[in-house]
């Protein structure tokens, strides 16, 4: 739980990929075209969890 109001990061394909419950090679396809907003650094996906969520649940609505 963060409480210093600090963004809360997820590193990594498999991270990704258990929060919207997809699998890793799913999860690359959605990085790589830019359908999840997360950002490559180095070789590594990142995202803050909370853009992630916000994300998904707008394109629920």
């Amino acid at each position: 739980m963060n409480t210093k109001n600090e963004p809360e990061l997820v590193w990594g394909l498999e991270a990704i990929s258990k929060i919207i419950g997809r699998t890793v090679r799913q999860t690359h396809y959605m990085l790589s075209t830019g359908k999840i907003p997360a950002k490559q650094i180095g070789t590594r996906w990142v995202v803050e969890r909370g853009q992630l969520m916000r994300f998904f649940m707008e394109s629920a609505a």
